[in-house]
């Protein structure tokens, strides 16, 4: 297959990875934002968002890589763009299409001045049936070409997460491409096969099975996770139980798997969430039954509740307690649905004093709790000024904090674990660590509250 040249529609925390790693594996990539910051940095060999491997794939394809504010001057210099724009969820629940639409509204005049065949493809997810209505009939309105014939579109979620999203495109699970027509899903699966290697797992299908195979994952997945949370909550219960054990032999069945199957603390972020809601709002308008998905809400919405309870039953309200990780996931600044967030702000209502740290996360949260929160700069530092320690995020600069690094306490610090990344007996009388989902921690605690 010749080089071909791709432009990226959206430079932010998905579309300049994607952009980077294009270019590094050998094709010549224009990006377009209409954020001018990211379009100077992209053109300026400077990663626009933090991600990491960001800022090496973008030194690799350098020479390749470029950015513009100018719809017409990328899409003419290219033969297929991807949009990777927004897909923000409406008041119902479900997504709002708007960016895409706009952003194929302004790259149409362009494509109806091309001579040569142009491809369309979509990023952003979207609901189940949008490809086939509001999205051909506004790239055949905007174009003025037959989606299919004239005109190629596919529609190409990506399965990343933040924190990790270089190393998701590089070697992800499967690719799944929605095609108008087969010429165009064989030349964006070429294009995968190229960047991910030749023996990379293409499922090319029509757009309406694609669409519903993305958002259907994202589901699938928190339901996992919400399974392991509830298993950890019986674990705690029962004097010797252990989540850890217990999920590493049922993840061992080959009909479960072990990816996410591991007790912690609610999950988070801008997808999983929504893309439950979302398929539960439009299963509900469809007249079909999701009580799994809407049971799934409910138990990663009672992690919060559960961890307040524990924290009530040893300190009264006053108490100083300290959040460790306020991003949804490790390595990103990302805070939206994060469980610390959302503890921090339940600690606040009940009266607590909260102090938080996070390397990457901390500004935002606090902007996001009302400066209600203390930031302080490390984990130590953190242990040092609270009653109670909450371990939010399985960092690895979270594994420094020993019995040393506790110095003189004149009471021992109480430390909640919820991805047991301490060992709990490595504190002596410094600290007592209680870890989510291991019911030694658990059944003999007495109430400190008075």
């Amino acid at each position: 297959m010749s080089v071909m040249s791709l432009s990226v529609i959206g430079l932010g925390k998905l579309g300049s990875p994607f952009a980077a790693v294009m270019a590094a594996k050998g094709f010549n990539v224009i990006g377009i934002d209409k954020n001018k910051k990211f379009v100077t940095a992209i053109n300026n060999g400077i990663a626009p968002v933090p991600e990491p491997q960001l800022q090496e794939y973008i030194r690799k394809g350098k020479s390749r890589l470029s950015a513009t504010m100018a719809m017409d001057e990328a899409v003419l210099n290219s033969d297929i763009s991807f949009i990777i724009v927004p897909t923000p969820s409406g008041k119902d629940g479900t997504f709002n299409n708007a960016y895409v639409l706009d952003a194929i509204k302004e790259m149409g005049p362009a494509i109806a001045k091309k001579k040569s065949r142009h491809i369309i493809v979509v990023t952003s997810t979207v609901m189940p049936g949008s490809s086939d209505t509001v999205i051909r009939a506004v790239i055949e309105k905007h174009t003025g070409k037959i989606v299919g014939d004239t005109v190629g579109y596919c529609y190409n979620p990506e399965f990343i997460a933040l924190g990790s999203v270089v190393a998701d495109m590089l070697d992800p699970d499967f690719i799944l491409i929605g095609e108008s027509d087969a010429r165009s899903g064989k030349i964006i699966g070429d294009i995968y096969k190229k960047t991910c290697g030749k023996d990379t797992v293409l499922h090319r299908m029509n757009c309406v099975n694609a669409e519903l195979t993305k958002i259907s994952i994202n589901t699938f997945v928190t339901a996992k996770i919400s399974y392991a949370n509830m298993l950890t909550d019986i674990c705690e219960r029962l004097p010797g139980a252990d989540i850890d054990v217990v999920t590493a032999a049922v993840g061992a069945d080959s009909r479960i798997g072990k990816k996410y199957l591991k007790g912690g603390v609610a999950y988070g972020g801008p997808c999983f969430p929504r893309d439950n809601i979302a398929l539960s709002m439009m299963a509900r308008k469809l007249g079909a039954r999701v009580d799994l998905s809407f049971a799934t809400d409910r138990i990663n919405d009672y992690q919060t509740e559960r961890l307040v309870k524990r924290i009530e039953k040893m300190f009264p309200s006053g108490a100083h307690i300290g959040i460790a990780g306020m991003s949804y996931k490790p390595n990103t600044p990302v805070i939206e649905r994060s469980a610390g967030v959302a503890l921090a702000a339940a600690l606040i209502r009940e009266g607590y004093k909260v102090f938080i740290t996070d390397p990457l996360a901390a500004k935002p949260a606090k902007e996001a709790l009302k400066g209600k929160v203390t930031i302080i700069s490390d984990i130590k530092m953190l242990s040092a000024k609270v009653d109670m320690l909450l371990v939010m995020t399985p960092l690895n600069e979270y594994r420094v904090l020993s019995a040393r690094s506790l110095g003189k306490r004149k009471n021992p610090l109480v430390i909640i674990d919820c991805w047991r990344i301490f060992d709990q007996g490595s504190f002596g009388k410094k600290a007592t660590v209680l870890a989510l989902g291991r019911g030694d921690s658990f059944v003999h605690i007495k109430s400190k509250k008075g």
